[in-house]
């Protein structure tokens, strides 16, 4: 028998007797989004009298969460990254706290002011050299098993196996097999607006142009209106099943990329069952540690960068707040800075911030960004804004061109009260 079946044997235990040594006052951190070892998370959570104070870090929560129950205070408390569903309404009371960070930055983070006692991920079985794949997270998740004390790994048969990155046998201390459906997330609803944008920001993109896209209506609205081009690439922090369907039908080959030519870059992924059957055992699809992935150097390095990235409010300076609903953490500030800076360093880089004109009502293009609210990337930084009533660019433009142009792309039931304030800050007529 090979050294790492006898390693991998003698650290092999159930996940009741893998949580006992997980101890009071411990830093946690759990595998990423979908990568979520959530078999792992269910035996630690059932095992809460045991402790006090242990430190949950995660940033996207996909998983049940129910650290965050007010029945755990005491026990656990969540420190995260980016809040979602199952863990804003910890943040907003109190009970959980809020970490703002690039997302780039965090894997630095676990060696300097976040130091990792232990980390919870998912791998697949090790491979026949007793390597495992971290499947769809990549991310911080590899980070946190290099950095941390003790490495407790689910081991799911049903993970997607990716390249890229890997671990070995020998970098994990405690193998948990336990199989379970990856979480997924559900292909979004796209609807008339959401076209609209995806039709303008598809203008914005041209032959060999290489993308980052975010999860969600618009960006799979987008990928809609990419049929007819030819030669695109992808490198991004994540994609979804909206890119399988482009990757089949040959628009996206990746052929022309400058940095990984031929290869689907990104540090996780979320989608069906159908995105991870794509990625399953696919050479061509390679995932990498944020710190790398998301690098806006590492990101300049694609000549033709085109990054796609969404809001909830814009002003009009161009100052994006993507993050907060006043002085209410929303979600957070992802890889959306990471990949403005390194779109805009590449050559003939262009990066968008994509959103609606409304929300419920509620003109999401402001005078001035709300009292509380954030700004997540600066009016320095931003270079399009578009709505489903056109585009604003904005690079090089003065404050009274942009405030003009975003104007411009608002709806039009909310542009009067704009002009209003357009005309008492410029003290010109606005025609």
């Amino acid at each position: 028998m090979e050294h790492w079946k006898e390693l991998y044997k003698s650290r092999t235990m159930t996940a009741d007797e893998a949580v006992k040594l997980i101890h009071s006052g411990n830093r946690v951190v759990l595998g990423h989004a979908v990568g979520e070892p959530c078999h792992l998370v269910d035996a630690m959570v059932h095992n809460a009298a045991a402790y006090q104070d242990v430190e949950i870090v995660h940033m996207v929560a996909m998983g049940k969460s129910e650290y965050c129950k007010p029945e755990y205070k005491g026990h656990f408390r969540h420190n995260s990254i980016f809040t979602g569903g199952p863990t804003r309404k910890a943040v907003e009371s109190g009970q959980a706290d809020f970490t703002p960070c690039f997302f780039f930055e965090v894997p630095k983070l676990f060696h300097t002011t976040l130091p990792v006692d232990v980390a919870l991920i998912s791998v697949t079985p090790p491979d026949e050299t007793g390597m495992c794949s971290l499947g769809v997270s990549v991310d911080y998740t590899y980070a946190a098993a290099k950095a941390a004390k003790l490495v407790i790994a689910q081991v799911n048969a049903k993970m997607p196996r990716t390249y890229g990155t890997r671990l070995s046998v020998s970098d994990i201390d405690v193998f948990v097999p336990f199989d379970e459906p990856v979480l997924v997330l559900p292909a979004p609803k796209i609807g008339a607006v959401e076209e609209a944008i995806g039709r303008y920001c598809a203008s914005l993109i041209e032959d060999g142009d290489t993308l980052q896209l975010g999860i969600g209506a618009i960006p799979d609205a987008v990928l809609r209106f990419l049929k007819d081009k030819k030669d695109l690439g992808i490198h991004s922090e994540t994609f979804s099943d909206g890119v399988v369907d482009l990757a089949e039908a040959g628009v996206i080959n990746n052929q022309r990329k400058s940095l990984h030519p031929g290869k689907f870059v990104s540090t996780m992924m979320m989608g069906t069952q159908r995105l991870y059957d794509f990625v399953d055992n696919n050479p061509d699809v390679e995932l990498y540690p944020v710190d790398y992935s998301n690098h806006p150097n590492v990101i300049a390095r694609n000549d033709h960068m085109v990054s796609i990235n969404s809001a909830i409010q814009v002003d009009l300076m161009g100052q994006v707040n993507a993050e907060t609903i006043g002085t209410r953490q929303f979600s957070g500030i992802g890889g959306q800075v990471d990949y403005v800076r390194g779109a805009a360093m590449a050559e003939h880089g262009k990066s968008i911030i994509a959103m609606p004109a409304t929300t419920k009502g509620t003109s999401k293009i402001v005078a001035k960004l709300d009292d509380g609210a954030v700004v997540t990337t600066s009016r320095c930084d931003v270079d399009y804004v578009v709505t489903e009533f056109g585009i604003a660019a904005l690079r090089g433009m003065t404050l009274r061109q942009r405030a003009r142009r975003l104007i411009a792309v608002a709806h039009p039931d909310h542009r009067p009260a704009l002009i209003q304030a357009f005309e008492a800050r410029f003290h010109e007529q606005f025609d």
